[in-house]
């Protein structure tokens, strides 16, 4: 039987937090502190600090982690480089897994993603499309980042076309093109377009619920308690490095 995880939730008023909340005790998992602000939390106790709050609560968190000498799993996205500089540092002293998307279909798209541009070279044009709810504060989304550093690595590029209006010329065949929609209750959808002469392939990856996300950040913390101090994301938990 697993040991019970205690955790400590940031961000729990907010969709992530809550849908965590309701699949902890069918994951042997127990919340024993709640926050919404990183320099409110009491982690003492806990086993884990799981985030879900803001960017902006980055350095407060990871300093909340360190003072309690516990693993972080942070599934935050849009960080300045000041903020990602504050989990980097953390990482140095505490293990911290940290993820633009806990979904395990989704870090099979990354490998897909990353697979499928090898095979097919040069002569695809490269495109992603991204869309979530309206409420959604950053853009691109993380995970839409995530998709474009693959394809960015692939090609040996770092052209970025984000969104495309008036006369712009032909399209550059470096460039990768990254689009935002943003609109109702949608959860999560993104879209990797291989464009070529006469033939197109398209990686789709379509979220229906926030529990997918919630459980593999779950799998996530019972994975990285007792791991050495360092960054690890997904493709670690999953064994997929």
């Amino acid at each position: 039987m697993m040991t019970r995880l205690r955790i400590g939730l940031v961000g729990a008023a907010g969709r992530m937090g809550q849908a965590i909340a309701e699949v902890a005790a069918s994951e042997n998992a127990e919340i024993i502190a709640k926050s919404d602000l990183g320099d409110q939390i009491t982690s003492a106790n806990a086993d884990v600090l799981i985030d879900f709050s803001s960017a902006a609560a980055a350095e407060a968190i990871c300093d909340a982690a360190m003072k309690s000498n516990i693993a972080l799993v942070i599934g935050t996205t849009g960080h300045s480089a000041k903020e990602k500089q504050a989990i980097e540092t953390a990482a140095r002293k505490i293990p911290v897994v940290f993820a633009s998307n806990f979904s395990i279909g989704v870090n099979a798209l990354f490998a897909l993603t990353e697979r499928t541009a090898k095979v097919l070279g040069d002569d695809f044009d490269l495109e992603i499309v991204e869309t979530h709810h309206r409420m959604k504060k950053d853009a691109p989304s993380g995970t839409a980042k995530t998709l474009a550093e693959i394809l960015q690595r692939a090609r040996n590029t770092k052209k970025m076309r984000h969104g495309r209006e008036g006369m712009i010329g032909e399209r550059e065949r470096s460039e990768i093109g990254i689009h935002s929609v943003r609109g109702g209750d949608v959860v999560g959808d993104h879209t990797v377009i291989f464009a070529g002469q006469g033939e197109r392939v398209e990686l789709t990856h379509r979220a229906s619920s926030r529990e997918t996300f919630a459980r593999g950040a779950l799998r996530a913390a019972r994975w990285v308690i007792g791991k050495p101090a360092g960054l690890y994301d997904m493709r670690d938990v999953l064994g997929m490095s």
